[in-house]
């Protein structure tokens, strides 16, 4: 092996402005190169602790079970799906893009029966449909997602909690996308499991998922109890319910590492808890509310310039996410190309999207760390120049204009 050829790592400088990864935080990424803890230490659990208070203020929640999973934002999905989910459960989902099509693949896996609603892909469900549907399936559990980045929709939850409520059903949504930067408020809303992800809103790089559970999901997943060999003891007893299948993603487990008895599960990932820390101490730092108007700031400022631009936009936009915009790709612009140009000459990344959407569809987002005046003129600046260079003429400087104007107006 020729290691001449494998050089120190040194990427090159990109700008995120995708619908996610986004640049992390440098303070983030300060944090997670801090040196490692043995994950006993009692510095390593103290710091556990302050993660767990951190993201129930993240989260809104009292709830005693917010923790980490080690793994990407679909680490935390499975690891919920995977604890709550008996076989043959049945569950619901509204599927409204990309990601509610996920859960129903997980939520197979996990050997439930699955339901689903839909809605075309640039819309969101009613709180009668979703009733409705309920009332029809009568499921275990409703499966939600908040905000789903293949469509740029944000799905309305205030109101489903109570009617989970009302017919004994489990509410559970992926936040991935939307957390910190579109209200959740998990408590209020009667949330109970809720799922997140680092490398969106929360400023950090993918590898650790943020979940809470509520009691009632507890109460659930502690029925499904059993502790592996090895670690048992004669005070350990099996719940009365089919056990979880899984061992990784077992959240009774988990929640035993987590909690006071700290029972050996894995070796927490000290790097990435380090960085997950810092990501929400930032956040309730700045304060949640002063986060959520940001993203709100810079998304509006964003969809206004590519108005200006003369670009059409997807989907309902009084149901789009504070953080990320769908864009039509104009009649006659390769969007490929348009994307190849910006990451090789700007150093810009757009996103495309996914099924329907294909080739039709640019997705820009402005979250977390680039949730910023800067960044927002210089995408709009690179696009405007690439599509012209491409042939699709804009009124030179519109799109800027109408975003400082928007900038200017919200002072």
């Amino acid at each position: 092996m020729d290691l001449s050829k494998f050089t120190q790592i040194n990427p090159p400088h990109r700008l995120l402005m995708g619908p996610g990864p986004i640049n992390a935080d440098p303070r983030v990424l300060r944090a997670m190169s801090s040196q490692l803890l043995g994950q006993y230490d009692p510095a390593m659990t103290q710091y556990m602790n302050e993660v767990m208070a951190l993201y129930r203020g993240v989260f809104r929640t009292e709830n005693r079970w917010t923790m980490l999973i080690d793994g990407t934002s679909r680490a935390g999905i499975e690891a919920i799906l995977l604890s709550a989910i008996r076989p043959s459960n049945k569950v619901l989902v509204p599927v409204f893009g990309r990601f509610g099509l996920l859960l129903c693949e997980i939520a197979r896996r996990c050997r439930a029966e699955v339901h689903t609603i839909e809605v075309p892909w640039g819309e969101v469900f009613t709180p009668d449909q979703i009733e409705d549907a309920i009332k029809k399936v009568k499921p275990r559990l409703l499966l939600t997602v908040q905000g789903d980045t293949s469509t740029t929709m944000l799905q309305p939850l205030e109101k489903l909690g109570a009617i989970c409520k009302k017919y004994g059903v489990l509410f559970y949504t992926d936040a991935t996308a939307s957390l910190a930067g579109n209200a959740l408020e998990t408590d209020a809303w009667g949330l109970d499991a809720v799922s997140a992800g680092m490398q969106k809103c929360l400023c950090g790089p993918s590898g650790t998922s943020p979940i809470t559970l509520s009691p009632a999901m507890e109460e659930a997943i502690r029925k499904r109890k059993c502790v592996e060999e090895g670690i048992r003891t004669d005070a350990h007893q099996n719940g009365v319910d089919e056990m979880i299948y899984s061992n990784y993603f077992d959240l009774g487990m988990i929640m035993d590492y987590w909690g006071p008895e700290r029972l050996n599960h894995h070796t927490e990932a000290t790097s990435a808890l380090f960085g997950a820390r810092e990501c929400a101490r930032l956040i309730l730092e700045e304060g949640l509310d002063n986060s959520i108007a940001l993203h709100k700031l810079h998304g509006d400022a964003l969809l206004k310039g590519i108005q200006g631009m003369g670009l059409e936009t997807f989907g309902n936009l009084q149901h789009k996410m504070n953080n990320v915009l769908g864009v039509m790709i104009p009649q006659g612009v390769n969007g490929d190309q348009v994307r190849k140009l910006m990451l090789e000459d700007f150093g810009i990344e757009i996103g495309t999207s996914f099924g329907p959407l294909i080739g039709k569809v640019w997705r820009i987002g402005t979250m977390g760390y680039n949730a910023r005046k800067d960044c927002v003129m210089q995408t709009l600046s690179a696009l405007e120049s690439v599509l012209t260079h491409f042939g699709f003429r804009t009124t030179q400087g519109a799109a800027m204009q109408a975003a400082w104007d928007h900038y200017n107006g919200s002072r």
